[in-house]
């Protein structure tokens, strides 16, 4: 047999906090979800993690194909994607396209978030 427990009163005020000023402006969040969109795909993941463990903090998009096993067309389109974000920034040297990680956008959208 179940056992029935008394209901509590309260007061709404002390049950529902106010929403905290310190929230995201629209604007704000909009900017923070383009991050985490474009971190939404695996493969970026993987590239980003590439250009940031390379030895100059940079890679050419020549270098990216290979360890991610997909074709140069479809790394560029990952990477467009990226620095569309403001993940990444681009370089034209001569026909190849270099790329670096902005990790101070990788640390505001973490902070965004953060109480």
């Amino acid at each position: 047999m179940p056992t029935l427990l008394p209901l509590l009163t309260t007061d709404a005020d002390e049950c529902c906090s106010p929403a905290s000023a310190d929230a995201l402006t629209p604007a704000e969040a909009e900017s923070v979800a383009r991050t985490f969109k474009a971190l939404g795909d695996p493969t970026r993941v993987r590239l980003l993690s590439l250009i940031a463990a390379s030895r100059d903090g940079e890679a050419c998009i020549c270098d990216l194909t290979e360890p991610v096993g997909l074709s140069q067309p479809t790394v560029s389109h990952h990477m467009k994607v990226l620095v569309d974000a403001g993940l990444a920034t681009r370089e034209q040297r001569g026909r190849w396209a270099y790329f670096r990680a902005v990790t101070e956008v990788l640390d505001d959208a973490a902070m965004a978030l953060r109480p």
